[in-house]
């Protein structure tokens, strides 16, 4: 038995003692478990067998090429509803102010008798310096952000009118006309952007594509605008058209300002307060889903440092910049387009409407030519995608030919008005129905080829220089709406020129056509010269951005305290970096001064 334990002992001597007590050996399974890791650790950053960069590439690629065109649909429709609302609710308000019945129940104690004409002086002239300010505010707040400000001016304007006061309704048609030119410079300027994003490089394609896209969206803005009055106003209308034509005795080409004779009694009865009070609800809500729209499903136009690149070139350079870039001839010789542009769509959605299709017709047929009009615009706004093939002056030398021809027509055409005497029937007014709403309809076409032409073309000119292009369309839109204020101060001038010399009517046109026609020839000859001068490749001149400034605060002292707390450290590093040694050759003068 001793030998039996002895030889047991001795085998045990080579083996390893078991741990005490059943006790696990932990130093084992740490090292395991940190095999396991690295084993994972190599598995996760290795290469993945079934990782597909090419279709993790095209998906993000998808993913931001719907999030364009989301942006481009949502700033579209933001934007159609705005102008629906806005032209809507100042439609229904002219119309309703303009009878004397309404201003003398409404306004007889309020002494509002000239509110209208003190709101379209806002809206109007205010925009006249807007050059000044319009690419500040878009630098300093961003395409984005300038659009839902914009339309938040608009929903102020539609407030306003729950209470009709000289303090409220006039300074909100200030702010109008204030925020008139940053919106559609924005609007411009996003639709750019958007396709500069959507394909980075060779974008000229997709900038046709979303200007087109843009435009037959919000020329509905037209059409919709007139569910307030067909919906609403066109039952308190009167249907005796010979009663408010009675005292009309031209029409068309042969009458001066909108309507002369034009009776002030135009509602056979009142509409109730609460109605109103309903439908300006109705609007200001729609107004606040525009809001909504531009401000949660349009993106960004530019990344936040590219934003502050376009700001940090100072503040007096983005001031003095839009007036430089009319050194380059190409934005030069424009100028005439941007003006006709806007002398073209105020007299179609007033000058025509009214002193051709009211007067032979009635105001109860104002919202059809309207719609015509709008429905017109915006489906012939797909024929500027002809410009994919087509070269590109075909878009607007094509409506200028349309409108052309159109002017030389409204130029002979005086139809008879629809009652040339008090109390007798209408005299073949129904027979002008069909005629006027084929102008109407043709100068859509017009309206839409130019519109589209002008912006699309802007943009390709510009498409390599993101940084000018708040510029250009800023100078665009504010020469459209000088064009607007002008036509707002011929209210009262004929529609042509009578009894007058042929060098009086060339040196000095007094007829609302005769200026349309001649802006429109000088715009066409000029944008002749333009391409002409291209196709040479004469050099145009652009004006020099600076470089962004990026000013970091405080940035010696810091240095300057890092130096003092570790000089030893830091030595090395501030060798190189000069404002480095300069807070240290500042710290070792102010040392002497002290030591001495």
């Amino acid at each position: 038995m001793e030998a039996t334990d002895g030889e047991e002992l001795i085998r045990g001597a080579d083996e390893k003692p078991a741990p005490p007590n059943g006790e696990i050996n932990e130093t084992l399974d740490i090292g395991d478990e940190e095999e396991d890791m690295q084993d994972k650790m190599e598995e996760f950053l290795g290469p993945q067998p079934e990782h597909k960069e090419e279709e993790e590439e095209r998906k993000y690629y998808r993913r931001k090429r719907l999030g364009v065109i989301k942006n481009v649909i949502s700033a579209s429709v933001a934007a159609m509803i705005v102008y629906s609302v806005y032209m809507g609710l100042l439609q229904m308000q002219l119309i309703l102010h303009y009878d004397t019945m309404y201003r003398e129940v409404k306004y007889s104690n309020l002494m509002l008798e000239d509110i209208d004409h003190k709101m379209m002086m806002g809206i109007n002239v205010t925009p006249i310096i807007a050059l000044l300010y319009t690419p500040l505010l878009i630098r300093f707040l961003g395409t984005k952000w300038m659009m839902f400000l914009a339309s938040g001016i608009y929903a102020l304007f539609v407030s306003t009118n729950y209470w009709e006061r000289y303090y409220t309704l006039v300074p909100s048609a200030v702010a109008i006309g204030a925020a008139i030119v940053p919106l559609w410079a924005s609007l411009g300027h996003y639709m750019t952007r958007m396709a500069q994003q959507y394909y980075e490089g060779a974008c000229h394609n997709y900038i046709i594509i979303f200007h087109s896209v843009f435009h037959m969206i919000f020329n509905l803005s037209f059409v919709f605008a007139q569910l307030p009055m067909r919906l609403v106003l066109h039952h308190y209308i009167t249907d005796d058209v010979s009663h408010i034509l009675c005292n009309v005795k031209d029409c068309g080409a042969k009458i001066s300002g909108w309507i002369p004779g034009f009776n002030t009694t135009i509602l056979s009865s009142l509409p109730r307060s609460m109605l109103l009070i309903e439908v300006e609800s109705v609007l200001m809500s729609f107004a606040f889903l525009a809001m909504i729209m531009f401000l949660v499903l349009c993106g960004p136009a530019y990344r936040p440092t590219e934003e502050i690149d376009l700001r940090s070139i100072g503040w007096g350079n983005i001031f003095q910049l839009p007036f430089k870039h009319h050194r380059d001839y190409r934005l030069r010789l424009l100028c005439p387009f941007f003006i006709y542009s806007g002398f073209e769509i105020v007299f179609a959605a007033s000058g025509f409407s009214l002193s051709y299709g009211v007067c032979a017709l009635g105001l109860k047929q104002l919202w059809l030519i309207i719609m015509v009009y709008g429905f017109s615009a915006s489906i012939f706004s797909s024929l500027s995608l002809s410009l994919l093939r087509l070269p590109r002056w075909v878009c607007l030398i094509g409506g200028a030919v349309v409108h052309g021809v159109l002017i030389v027509v409204l130029l002979a055409f005086s139809p008879i008005p629809g009652g040339d005497k008090c109390g007798t029937a209408p005299h073949s007014s129904p027979d002008y129905l069909a005629p006027i709403l084929i102008i109407a309809a043709l100068w859509g076409l017009g309206t839409a080829l130019n519109k589209t032409g002008v912006g699309t073309l802007v943009g390709i000119l510009y498409a390599e220089e993101k940084e000018r292009l708040d510029f250009v369309y800023t100078i665009y839109h504010w020469l459209q709406a000088l064009a607007i204020f002008v036509v707002y101060l011929w209210s009262n001038m004929p529609m042509r020129v009578l009894k007058t010399s042929a060098l009086f009517v060339f040196l000095l046109p007094q007829g609302k056509l005769s200026i349309l026609l001649a802006m429109l020839l000088l715009a066409c000859y000029c944008y002749w010269v333009m391409e002409r001068r291209l196709v040479n490749k004469v050099p145009y001149r652009l004006p020099r951005i600076p470089r962004p400034r990026h000013k970091v605060r405080d940035t010696k002292w810091q240095i300057l305290i890092a130096f003092l707390r570790f000089p030893s450290t830091h030595r090395n590093v501030g060798d190189s970096n000069p404002a480095f040694r300069r807070c240290r050759q500042l710290w070792q003068i102010n040392f002497c001064k002290k030591a001495t």
